[in-house]
């Protein structure tokens, strides 16, 4: 414990104090199921805690060894993890397959690559560090399924369990069991969890009363899918483990019970999130994406700015104070960016690019941006630090140049050339942006004005509307 003790202590030097302390009481106290996958959002609503300083403690947790990062693949229909990853840059394969839903997918940042946090078995041993050991139900829960997936109360649960389920089994590494089963005038799917291995049986037919056999044999192979129709009636299944390890296959009626035990969602840390917080960017820097990996993102936000004339600054001023008077620029607009959720992704000369999650972040930074370097520019009795910034949202890919996490796409073509655009201390944005209901919310909420203007794009060869926040 000493050493726990020691790390909390550190803990408490580089996060949030509030947050620091409910994640020490989960650790120390928190029974082990809620240790096996935090849901960093989950968590910081349950505990009346702001996310952002909930998600950087676990960050700074995880760095200093009190936590393991996963990063986890997830079936966008059912929840379930069909790969857990140490590092994103485990994240290899272009589509992933679900047997129990029978669907394939593209790993997506937005909303099917989410992020939790398990405690180290080197601060203290919980149950889900030794999978053999969860019950038939806790290995779903802690394994199987994802952060988000929200299962109903205990009582309404063991309702829809016994209703969903004709069967369930363990079988240990060589063991064979044979099951006798009515089937019901409903499909149903037999699945392992374990393995992915996935069998549907679309029942269908008049009902019979001769008996009918179904053997399945649970290998190495992952996520097998087979599928079989048969009438209602009398079955005899049996089930090999050829496997090294324990399977956990069962029987599962496919209807309504068990769309109710599975169906309902609630948010958890995604990918994207995660790399557009500045905390994650500052710890973790290089060591997120390798050199050849291209993963979407359907939606994000970029804001570029710019000093206008900082050449003439630094001649009509002279190096040393345009140098200082820059690097505050560049402290006002990182401190901005990651109040709002934001990470700023790189500088380049006078200027910065950043990420935002969500349209009116971004704006709501742009306004605080331009405020901010009006009040400076004040206080130095001068006029002659004018930013400009431009904002677009739309797809782009999470890639790595340079050695650094970084974006590529028309998206990000797009919103630096709009900044381009930006003359005075003026905010340049696109229809995407504007059009966001929030966005729009926020301009009303400030008096800010969006007024359209036709200009072309330099490179772009589609004419796009442009508007100037004022």
């Amino acid at each position: 414990m000493q050493e726990t003790d020691a790390l909390f202590e550190t803990l408490l030097r580089s996060a949030d104090s509030a947050a620091v302390h409910a994640v020490e009481d989960l650790v120390r106290n928190g029974p082990d199921e809620e240790l096996a996958h935090v849901n960093a959002v989950g968590f910081a609503a349950a505990h009346g805690l702001d996310e952002e300083k909930l998600i950087a403690a676990l960050l700074h947790a995880s760095r200093l060894g009190l936590f393991e990062m996963s990063w986890n693949i997830l079936c966008p229909s059912c929840g379930g993890v069909l790969d857990a990853n140490t590092t994103l840059k485990s994240v290899r394969q272009e589509e992933y397959h679900c047997a129990f839903c029978s669907l394939a997918s593209e790993p997506r940042l937005d909303d099917t690559v989410e992020v939790s946090f398990t405690v180290s078995p080197r601060i203290r041993r919980i149950a889900a560090h030794d999978p053999d050991g969860l019950g038939f139900w806790e290995y779903y829960r802690q394994i199987f399924f994802g952060s988000g997936v929200a299962f109903p109360e205990p009582g309404a649960f063991d309702e829809l369990t016994r209703r969903s389920t004709l069967e369930v089994v363990e079988l240990q590494a060589g063991e064979r069991a044979i099951l006798a089963l009515q089937l019901p005038a409903q499909s149903i799917i037999i699945f392992d969890p374990v393995t992915h291995t996935a069998h549907s049986i679309e029942v269908a037919g008049e009902l019979t009363q001769s008996r009918q056999e179904l053997s399945l044999v649970f290998s190495n192979t992952r996520a097998g899918v087979g599928h079989t129709t048969m009438p209602p009636g009398p079955l005899r299944l049996s089930l090999d483990n050829r496997t090294e390890g324990r399977v956990l296959p069962g029987v599962f009626v496919v209807g309504g019970e068990l769309d109710g035990l599975l169906s309902s969602r609630r948010p958890f840390l995604t990918a994207k999130r995660l790399l557009t917080n500045q905390t994650f960017r500052d710890l973790y820097r290089t060591d997120t994406l390798d050199v050849e990996q291209r993963l979407k993102i359907m939606s994000l936000t970029f804001l570029f700015t710019d000093l206008k004339g900082s050449t003439e600054l630094y001649e009509r001023v002279g190096d040393l104070v345009a140098y200082d008077l820059v690097r505050d620029h560049f402290r006002i607009l990182t401190e901005i960016v990651a109040s709002e959720a934001g990470a700023v992704v790189k500088t380049i000369g006078d200027a910065v690019m950043a990420t935002f999650l969500l349209p009116h972040r971004a704006v709501s930074a742009a306004l605080r941006m331009r405020e901010s370097m009006r009040q400076l520019n004040e206080r130095r009795g001068a006029d002659d630090l004018i930013l400009k910034i431009g904002i677009h949202e739309g797809p782009c890919l999470a890639v790595n140049l340079n050695d650094r996490q970084d974006y590529f796409g028309q998206t990000v073509n797009i919103a630096s050339r709009v900044q381009e655009l930006a003359t005075g201390d003026s905010i340049f944005v696109t229809q995407a942006v504007v059009r966001h209901t929030d966005s729009a919310q926020l301009l009303a909420s400030h008096r800010v004005d969006a007024e359209p203007r036709e200009l072309p794009l330099r490179g772009i060869s589609d004419r796009m509307p442009v508007f100037a926040l004022t």
